[in-house]
């Protein structure tokens, strides 16, 4: 496969010391308003936060980052300014009212580079919360869920989208302690439903059963590496042969590779299988926040087209801003992995929220984590 030009990756030395930066530079005559984010792990380019307190020197930005979207759930009673959820948990946190509807005319970005065809997205099963999440959220960054493999030791058809041709590595026996799985519940029972040929959406008990089943089974026979961020590392190094991955990780796993010198070792190449999860993470602000004008000033300078173009390149999403899009590479902005045409998206899914997915996907979740 032909390496991508991408900037250096996010390392975690690189984020511990952001955070420090960004937190221990508060002194008693310090006259900034605080302005907290709360983002996602190895999320944002190196120095958004250093251009975005230049361009606005009467904010002082905390960032903070969580790992999925589950961990983030239980620590919205702290008071964060702008969080940025994947959209089945925006879902969710507009049903219980925890988050608050935002003020367009101060998003004057956002209206001219938001691609359209976040209009149409449904994002929920339920029509009323889909029609009403632009007022509540703007997208950040999309991804689709696959696979990432070393082509040197897993043999998949390159042209295949069929699920059970994809994701039957990470049930097969010979690759014992070399699968990675994430730790997060709809991204796990997701591949589960989709390799057993159902919709990830589902809440039929007879699929969500056999979907447990497999992940149970798989637990303890295949013993798999779990985490997110982690996993990155372990496909890089070779530790694992594949893995599931958000479309941005391969990209951050390739930069990984060459920097490693691994290039001629590890082949790594991304999969999409028809009926798997594309994802939509939002930039939000919680009803308890304190800094909302500065949240406001936050999301439309993300898009800044060059501060878009900067953030995707640098964390390998996808970006929905239409002029960062037509500044990438064209072998990145034509890849339907990272940027699927109409066809595409047509078999893949969003992850529909309601009290009863969260009940039913948290037992099986509970269940999976419980078991030796």
């Amino acid at each position: 496969m032909k390496k991508r030009s991408w900037k250096k990756t996010f390392s975690a030395l690189g984020v511990t010391a952001l955070m420090t930066a960004t937190t221990v530079f508060s002194t008693a005559c310090d006259s900034r308003k605080e302005l907290v984010v709360y983002n996602w792990g190895e999320y944002i380019a190196e120095d958004t936060i250093s251009k975005f307190e230049k361009a606005f020197p009467q904010y002082k930005l905390v960032y903070r980052t969580f790992e999925n979207n589950e961990s983030m759930y239980p620590n919205l009673s702290n008071s964060y300014d702008v969080i940025i959820p994947s959209e089945y948990m925006v879902a969710r946190l507009l049903r219980e009212d925890r988050i608050q509807e935002l003020d367009w005319s101060k998003l004057p970005n956002v209206t001219q580079y938001m691609d359209p065809m976040f209009k149409t997205v449904t994002y929920s099963q339920d029509k009323e919360i889909s029609d009403i999440m632009l007022n509540y959220a703007v997208p950040y960054l999309y991804c689709t869920v696959g696979l990432v493999y070393d082509a040197n030791r897993v043999d998949i058809p390159e042209d295949t989208t069929d699920p059970k041709e994809v994701w039957g590595v990470l049930f097969d026996d010979q690759y014992r302690n070399q699968i990675g799985m994430y730790d997060s519940m709809r991204e796990s029972i997701g591949v589960a439903l989709n390799y057993c040929g159902y919709s990830i959406n589902t809440l039929d008990a007879g699929e969500l059963e056999e979907a447990k089943q497999l992940l149970l089974d798989q637990k303890s026979r295949i013993s798999p590496s779990r985490g997110v961020d982690n996993l990155k590392d372990k496909m890089a190094s070779g530790e694992l042969a594949a893995s599931v991955a958000w479309s941005g990780d391969h990209v951050v796993i390739l930069d990984r590779i060459d920097e490693l010198g691994k290039s001629d070792e590890i082949d790594m190449r991304y999969i999409l299988p028809a009926g798997s999860n594309w994802s939509v993470d939002m930039m939000c602000v919680p009803t308890n926040a304190k800094n909302v004008d500065g949240a406001h000033d936050f999301i439309n300078y993300m898009y800044d087209p060059d501060i878009a173009l900067a953030n995707c390149e640098f964390v390998g999403y996808s970006t929905p801003n239409t002029a960062a899009r037509a500044m990438l590479d064209p072998e990145v902005a034509n890849n339907l992995s990272y940027y699927p045409d109409e066809a595409t998206f047509a078999t893949l899914e969003v992850y529909f929220s309601s009290s009863e997915y969260e009940e039913k996907y948290t037992e099986i979740w509970n269940t999976i984590g419980a078991s030796s």
